[in-house]
């Protein structure tokens, strides 16, 4: 059928006598008017026609004056229908039989022409004239005319406003469309266009040449268009917080960070509440806000030592603190929990620092950094999950404060592309002072928080082991929530879950901002 219409085409321009156009085409072969365009793209791809783009206005046969084409008119049907019923009937019959909206519209036509009148308490129609001409279909033969010539300028501005403005029969619509010309290659326009050359082509033309022959015109190659897109794979794509997790960790380690280790989602109460001198009658070791898991249900101690003094430093305290002054329970210290912040990572690794410092002498500061999915028992809104993503980020080294973990912050997140940052004052167990990080939201139109940061205290440091002059500045981030602000997500369940859109996992993407 392709090759059978673009022969139409061809012998159409080759024979014509006046200007050849894509909507002639079209009306001339009864064919859509995208598959002609189709096939004359693909030929003036070939250089065998050259195309030029136009653009007219045309009346267009709206959904209503379609239904009067197929059925007739309303107001003749509605004549027609009463003739039938002896000259009278209720409209709600009607209505009923023939569909509201096409019966208002014959019935305010047939009103106009005084054909019937309506009397509305009964709600009957009655026939008025019963000499209507039934042969003549004055809206359907008009209609008709639109559609053999739709040229505007071939009918007169009253009728296009009465069908257009009053009836709604009829649309005057700007319609774009191609004049066709003939090409330098018209002359191989039924030639087959090959699109790959092969070996017995060359020896062809080869052979050609010998003979003095021009091998030129032997074959006709397809156009190549560079700038055509290949088909689209139906694939996966990466989830939008691995994409912004993939982007913060780049970001990370381009400002000099280390990637501390996260592989293990059950922690010891020790190491997640108790190193960080978080008292155990604090509310987030309660079981609403956390986790417990009841097997194993404790771990084993391994550092006695350092054990001790994390208990001593929570009884009594210890240089220059006065601790928090209750009983310190080793049992609850050794309870299985799913961690409910890295900062358990953080303090594992100090305590590894704090091991490297006793055994050579030497401090060596160091930048860490980890991303990975952390527990609470926290009660699901559009803000708030049972199971999500933390940051965790610190820098040890000798006097370090305030100054510079805003400024790290800042850059990390300038970085990423978000500028629009506020402090507020806080308070954690174990960092002094403390601030939490907000961000704008532009789909919320306001600040929203997305972390925690402060100083480690000494009562947490000095028990490691660590040298009294040096300080930790340290962070925890939510993945998530400047996830939202890089996407403009309002509800965290449409980006985590099972109510996630998957074309949405597709579409999305993620960019490194220039910060110069």
């Amino acid at each position: 059928m392709e090759q059978e219409l673009k022969a139409l085409i061809i012998k159409q321009v080759q024979e014509a006598k006046d200007e050849v156009n894509s909507l002639g085409l079209s009306t001339l072969f009864a064919v859509d008017h995208q598959k002609v365009v189709g096939e004359l793209k693909g030929l003036n791809m070939s250089e065998v026609l050259n195309l030029t783009q136009m653009e007219k206005v045309v009346v267009e046969i709206s959904e209503d004056g379609k239904e009067i084409l197929e059925k007739g008119s309303p107001e003749f049907k509605l004549v027609a229908e009463l003739l039938k019923r002896g000259d009278k009937a209720v409209k709600k019959e009607l209505d009923t039989a023939f569909g509201e909206k096409y019966v208002r519209l014959g019935f305010a036509a047939a009103i106009k022409s005084k054909w019937i009148e309506y009397d509305k308490p009964s709600d009957t129609i009655t026939l008025k004239n019963k000499q209507v001409d039934m042969s003549k279909d004055e809206t359907f033969n008009q209609l008709k005319k639109f559609t053999e010539n739709p040229d505007p300028s071939s009918h007169s501005e009253e009728l296009l406003k009465d069908y257009e403005k009053k009836r709604k029969f009829i649309n005057r619509n700007k319609i774009k469309f191609y004049k066709v010309e003939k090409g330098p290659r018209f002359d191989q326009g039924l030639k087959k266009q090959e699109a790959d050359l092969t070996t017995e082509m060359l020896s062809e033309m080869q052979a050609e040449m010998k003979e003095g022959k021009d091998w030129s015109k032997l074959f006709s190659f397809k156009k190549y268009n560079y700038l055509a897109e290949g088909k689209k794979i139906n694939t996966g794509g990466l989830h939008p917080l691995l994409k912004v997790r993939t982007q913060f960790r780049e970001i990370l380690l381009e400002l000099g960070f280390q990637e501390m280790p996260t592989n293990n989602f059950v922690e010891s109460s020790f190491w997640n509440f108790d190193s960080l001198f978080q008292p155990q009658q604090h509310p987030a070791r309660d079981s609403h806000d956390t986790f417990f898991l009841s097997n194993p249900r404790y771990c084993k101690v391994l550092d006695k030592d350092y054990f001790m003094r994390v208990k001593n430093m929570h009884q009594s305290g210890g240089q220059g603190s006065v601790g928090w002054q209750y009983v310190w329970s080793e049992e609850e210290a050794t309870k299985n929990i799913l961690r409910t912040h890295t900062t358990a990572v953080s303090a594992r690794m100090l305590y590894k620092m704090a091991q490297d410092f006793k055994s050579t002498g030497v401090f060596t500061p160091r930048k860490w950094f980890s991303i990975d999915r952390v527990f609470r028992n926290e009660s699901l809104d559009s803000t708030h999950l049972a199971e999500f993503h933390q940051i965790e980020g610190l820098i040890a080294d000798y006097n370090l404060g305030l100054g510079e973990l805003i400024t790290t912050i800042e850059d990390f997140f300038c970085r990423f592309g978000i500028k629009k940052l506020k402090f507020k004052p806080a308070y954690n167990p174990y960092t002094e002072p403390s601030m939490e990080i907000f961000a704008w939201h532009e789909g919320f139109k306001k600040y929203v928080e997305i972390g925690n940061s402060g100083i480690f205290r000494p009562e947490m440091l000095l028990p490691m082991g660590l040298p009294e002059d040096v300080s930790v500045i340290a962070w925890g981030l939510s993945l998530e929530r400047p996830t939202m602000i890089h996407y403009g997500y309002k509800n965290i369940r449409d980006l985590f879950g099972h109510e996630v859109n998957v074309n949405d996992t597709k579409k999305s993407s993620i960019y490194c901002i220039n910060i110069n």
